[in-house]
């Protein structure tokens, strides 16, 4: 049967509209290929405008419009009324154009100017290097402060604000003298890093 045996539903205008596309569905499920290249001539421009609707580029638009003619090629004998052929292939484009949409939003890549303040800073090998030196430099500042400092300023930097009755019986040192003591070793140390031309 051809395109042209296949006779026109009667009803809506909605009907008449899709008749063509399901003749040739038809002659073309019965072995006429010229069938399914008029179907593809009528109906791609609508695939085209579906996929285009759902925010595609032309590229992406295109690849959307031949994977909907290939589900068609493959699920054709799953489809029972030839009429219903060009809801079919508008549903399966949409719902191909929602995924490759929805693929793309996700691979959307972002520029590293962007990214980059919000990022916590890269722990790369030249990283480690700079903290190893940062902190040799630190070591070695800290071993030219007299024993009392060296032992206050380990205490003070091992964790969380030490207990000051705890390093007050640990160092010999009166309470009320820890937080001023603690102060010009630290004062000494920024001195020291600064002769070594570190950071203070």
């Amino acid at each position: 049967m051809t395109v042209s045996e296949v006779p026109e539903a009667q009803g809506s205008a909605t009907s008449t509209r899709w008749s063509a596309p399901a003749a040739a569905f038809v002659a073309w499920r019965e072995g006429d290929e010229q069938a399914l290249e008029e179907l593809v001539r009528t109906l791609s421009p609508v695939l085209w405008q579906v996929a285009r609707a759902a925010g595609l580029d032309r590229s992406s638009a295109e690849d959307v419009v031949q994977t909907t003619w290939l589900a068609l090629v493959r699920s054709a004998a799953s489809i029972d009324s030839p009429q219903s052929v060009a809801g079919w292939l508008c549903t399966t484009a949409r719902r191909e154009a929602w995924r490759v949409g929805k693929k793309a939003r996700r691979e959307t890549a972002t520029d590293d100017e962007v990214l980059s303040p919000a990022l916590p800073p890269a722990d790369g090998p030249e990283n480690d290097v700079v903290l190893a030196d940062d902190r040799e430099l630190l070591l070695r500042c800290l071993e030219r402060l007299n024993e009392r400092c060296r032992a206050l300023l380990r205490i003070v930097a091992a964790g969380p604000r030490p207990d000051y009755a705890e390093v007050s019986r640990t160092l010999g040192m009166p309470v009320g003298s820890i937080g001023p003591t603690r102060g010009r070793c630290l004062e000494k140390l920024r001195q020291e890093l600064a002769l070594e031309g570190g950071a203070s």
